[in-house]
């Protein structure tokens, strides 16, 4: 890959790399990096779309799901024309529309024990934007067996939470949720929370890929949006944890 910066993507990214420990340096890592989206729904949308704005040289979305006209009131890519349409490909032509110097690959596929591997090959950093514990905690496995930076959000009505998972620094997935949460097919979310919770998912990502600033390792950050309050709590290995405490 040329990680050389063009005239136009020097002007495209200028204000970017105003910021201190950013600069052509921090560009031209984006450029290199592959960031794997898992969903590309009410998170993985606004996810993909800011990652791809930023820069980040390739990306890859995965989801198996359509878009559907509920769905449309949070997941941001996928518009009136896009129903009965897959979401990973749809989301991937806007990206393209909107920054062609980012690669996009899009698997309309379910992510299962014997393809999550070949999925994650070659990732930088891993985006948790799913809505289903099975998958994620799928994803936590892999991470941690593929010693890659995991960043996880879950939301529900105005609430969520946010974390990044990087192996051996940090409690993984199942340090911080031992027990499996109940699943719960279809919930309560206005488009604002996922919004939200993928802008910090964001940010967590260029700090990591750029290597600047301080993230979630170790912490969950909450809110709560019916009282506009913000908590964040640290969260620890566990020493008997199944995934992450013989590494």
């Amino acid at each position: 890959m040329n990680t050389s910066l063009s005239d136009s993507e020097l002007t495209r990214y200028d204000r970017q790399m105003m910021i201190p420990d950013w600069g052509k340096d921090g560009q031209k890592k984006l450029k290199e990096a592959t960031v794997l989206v898992a969903g590309t729904g009410g998170l993985g949308c606004p996810v993909s779309l800011y990652l791809a704005a930023a820069g980040v040289g390739r990306l890859v979305l995965v989801d198996k799901d359509k878009f559907e006209l509920s769905n449309l009131n949070r997941q941001i890519l996928g518009w009136q024309e896009n129903i009965g349409q897959a979401k990973a490909e749809a989301v991937a032509k806007k990206l393209v529309a909107l920054n062609p110097n980012v690669k996009i690959d899009a698997h309309a596929t379910t992510i299962r024990e014997d393809n999550v591997a070949e999925l994650l090959n070659g990732a930088n950093v891993v985006v948790d934007a799913m809505d289903n514990w099975t998958t994620r905690f799928l994803l936590n496995q892999e991470c941690v067996n593929q010693d890659k930076p995991l960043v996880h959000a879950g939301i529900y009505g105005l609430n969520g939470q946010v974390t990044t998972i990087i192996p051996r620094k940090g409690p993984c997935l199942r340090c911080i949720l031992p027990d499996t949460p109940r699943e719960i097919s279809t919930f309560p979310v206005i488009g604002a929370t996922p919004g939200l919770f993928a802008m910090l998912q964001v940010m967590e990502v260029l700090k990591l890929i750029v290597g600047f600033g301080e993230t979630l390792v170790g912490r969950l950050l909450l809110f709560d949006g019916e009282r506009m309050d913000y908590a964040s709590t640290s969260v620890q290995r566990r020493n008997n944890c199944p995934v992450c405490s013989d590494i």
